[in-house]
Formats: C-alpha cells, sequence, structure tokens
C-alpha cells in the first residue's frame, strides 16, 4: 500500500486544474517556466505559487540555468496515483464480484 501521506500531498497538487495541466504538459518532457506559464492569464508570481506546490509534493523537479528555471516531471511520484488507484479498483471489483455472486448464484442464496 502506497504510504498515505505521500499520495495525500499528490492529491492535493493535482486538486488544481492549472497544477493538472502543468503536469500534462510536463508529460511532453521537461520545459521552462516561462513557457508553461504562457498559456495561462495570470502572473508569473502567481504562477511561481503553482510550481512551488508541484515541487513541494515531489511531482515535479526545478533546476536553474541562468535565467531560466525548468521543471520536469518525476513520474515515479505520479505513479503514486496510479498505485493508489489500482488498490481501490482491486477493493471495488472484488466487492462487486461478491456482489455479482450473491445474486446471480441461487446456490449462494440457498446457503444462507
Amino acid at each position: 500500500m502506497a504510504n498515505q501521506s505521500s499520495v495525500g500531498d499528490v492529491f492535493a497538487a493535482l486538486a488544481d486544474p492549472t497544477r493538472r495541466a502543468v503536469i500534462r504538459q510536463l508529460g511532453a518532457g521537461p520545459a521552462s517556466v516561462g513557457s508553461l506559464a504562457e498559456p495561462f492569464a495570470i502572473t508569473l508570481p502567481s504562477f511561481m505559487k503553482h510550481v512551488r506546490v508541484l515541487e513541494s509534493s515531489g511531482l515535479i523537479h526545478t533546476r536553474k540555468s541562468g535565467r531560466v528555471r525548468t521543471c520536469t516531471l518525476d513520474r515515479d511520484r505520479l505513479s503514486l496515483v496510479d498505485d493508489w488507484l489500482a488498490e481501490q479498483r482491486e477493493v471495488w471489483e472484488q466487492r462487486t464480484d461478491r456482489l455479482e455472486r450473491f445474486v446471480t448464484d441461487p446456490q449462494h442464496q440457498e446457503d444462507r
């Protein structure tokens, strides 16, 4: 089971549509903060708050070269979401399978 605190940090970071859009853009590869901020109608300082949230959650890493800060997606960190969802999907599939057996299997109902 994934570390619940880490999963919570990642989900909290992904709760904002701007940050999800940044993650989507970084899926294509590393990009500068300036290019990532272009599609959004917000100031660069406001955009940097989103970058800091993503960075503190571990979803992205940044490095600065001169005046350019480049962001890179941490795919391993993002996979925490996929792992958590897979765990939840398995739990619910088991529950629905038991319910289906209960409803459709007459033998099962007679045993009760």
